[in-house]
């Protein structure tokens, strides 16, 4: 059976709530589920509203009244929940779920006797019988209790559905819902929350879920980190996603903002390859990169196939690969900073795509490397690369950087490079590489420029920050006529380096630059 798609529904009003019931048909839901607790008080007056609510709705849904105690907003006694979900098991037109915590009804015998009662009226009564869904959510980490909250559920045998959701504190913890899923002994929903929980989401049907949920908008998520449907279904292709599917993401701190999974997954559905890409947020450090991509990398049913990767473990990925003993290309190893991660069967490779990149966006845009001076602004891993790249095709790499000893250290490292006192005292550059985070948006400085251009008359000017795409100083190279190539320019030429090692074919580099333009 296909992974269902759910849209939860928060009910402020019934009336709304049936409106974006039919939204969520219309989006491409499979089932809704009305959070009733934000409307049901437990005033019986609002009992009858929420039966003619389920009985309109345009697809099959879940009734949900969640208390506070578990992320809900229901603040009352058991006893008028318990009456909603009688009156909801015996209506004409019930729900398809009822979703029920699994501490309430194992607590109260009163609310499982009645809850019992509902669902067999309902077999006995009907062909299409509403189903009892028994739930557990830690909204703060990973249960110390798991195992045993696991085997309380499967004690319960009226339970038709099991569903598992706590806040994911790292990607790992999706191995072990994958795992859940995996040994299932019903129809189970297996969920991560928060930022890292999104492999839980995207790839439930890998695993065989009984459904994951998506909001309707991005500000009517009922849990954290839920996508919205738009996003599932366009920009990780939900329905194409099979137990077969290879799996590819950026690993960076932060990543939820990235172009790379738009390239990607549009170059994916454009050339037929079955893969989906997402972003995967790793902490900084080695140790939890090392710890995070051997355990992905090892677990088999994942089918973790490719990386890009980003700030800040473009040089921690070198080390990893050193030290675990993968394949590591020239210009990785000598720059001591990669972007790039690809399995093939049983072997590794760790390359870098960036520095190759600027130097195909030069040349494309006509300028000669052969004996130029070129001015690389920065040290860190980006520079590095560029530096190495730019020396490989010919150049002159002159490095500037606030930190001399950094700059200097770099400059002796690269071959037909020096140190540069000042940027200013390369006037003559036929490029300058903006490889500093200065100008990016929520970086140290979003408004300011590395270096004033009044002194450079022709060079032409490379920025690798791409958000925003017109940085400050890709504005002022504008308005002094200089030729640009922004972050966007690099970007898609390094994702088309990488997608070409992900699938061994041609990157559509058009649809690259629309998609990448478009999530942005």
């Amino acid at each position: 059976m296909p992974t269902l798609l759910c849209v939860p529904i928060t009910v402020d009003d019934p009336h709304q709530a049936l409106q974006d019931a039919d939204h969520a048909r219309l989006a491409g839901a499979d089932l809704v589920e009305f959070r009733l607790d934000a409307y049901f008080d437990g005033d019986d007056d609002r009992i009858e509203p929420c039966v003619k609510l389920i009985e309109q709705c345009p697809l099959p849904c879940i009734a949900t009244c969640r208390p506070t105690w578990e992320g809900g907003e229901y603040d009352g006694e058991d006893s008028p929940r318990i009456s909603l979900f009688e009156r909801l098991g015996t209506a004409s037109h019930p729900p398809r779920y009822i979703d029920v915590e699994l501490a309430a009804y194992t607590r109260s015998m009163n609310l499982r006797q009645k809850v019992d009662l509902a669902v067999e009226h309902d077999k006995q009564e009907r062909d299409m019988a509403t189903g009892l869904i028994l739930s557990m959510h830690d909204f703060e980490g990973r249960p110390a209790n798991l195992t045993r909250q696991l085997l309380a559920l499967r004690d319960q045998r009226n339970a038709a559905v099991h569903k598992i959701a706590f806040r994911a504190r790292s990607l790992r913890d999706n191995l072990e819902l994958f795992e859940i899923l995996k040994h299932r002994d019903r129809p189970t929903i297996a969920l991560g929350m928060g930022r890292f929980g999104l492999l839980s989401r995207v790839l439930a049907p890998k695993f065989g879920a009984l459904l994951t949920f998506a909001s309707l908008r991005p500000e009517a998520n009922t849990a954290p980190g839920q996508p919205t449907i738009a996003d599932l279904l366009a920009l990780y292709r939900f329905e194409s996603i099979t137990k077969a599917t290879k799996v590819f993401g950026v690993v960076g701190d932060p990543v939820e903002h990235s172009r790379s999974p738009a390239m990607h997954n549009a170059g994916f559905e454009r050339v037929g390859f079955d893969g989906v890409y997402l972003p995967m947020p790793v902490a900084p450090g080695y140790e939890s990169l090392k710890a995070t991509l051997t355990e992905l990398l090892d677990y088999d049913s994942l089918d973790l196939t490719g990386l890009s990767v980003t700030m800040p473990h473009k040089e921690d990925l070198v080390r990893l690969a050193r030290e675990q003993g993968w394949a590591l290309d020239s210009l990785a190893d000598r720059a001591n900073a990669a972007n790039t991660l690809v399995r093939a069967r049983d072997s590794i490779r760790v390359s870098n795509t960036d520095g190759p990149a600027v130097v195909s966006c030069l040349e494309r845009a006509g300028v000669g490397l052969r004996d130029a001076p070129v001015l690389v602004l920065g040290a860190g891993g980006m520079a590095r690369s560029c530096a190495f790249a730019l020396a490989d095709a010919g150049a002159v790499v002159h490095v500037w950087n606030r930190s001399t000893e950094r700059a200097r250290e770099l400059s002796s490292a690269v071959p037909n490079a020096m140190h540069a006192e000042s940027p200013y005292s390369v006037t003559d550059a036929a490029a300058i590489v903006q490889c500093t985070p200065v100008g990016m948006a929520n970086g140290p400085a979003p408004e300011g420029t590395p270096i004033e251009l009044d002194r450079f008359a022709s060079a032409a000017i490379v920025e690798t920050v791409y958000h925003p795409l017109e940085t400050p100083l890709v504005s002022s190279a504008i308005a002094r006529g200089l030729r640009v190539i922004d972050g966007l320019d690099v970007l898609v030429a390094q994702a088309a380096a990488q997608f070409g090692a992900f699938t061994g074919q041609a990157a559509p580099m058009e649809l690259f630059r629309e998609a990448a333009r478009g999530s942005g």
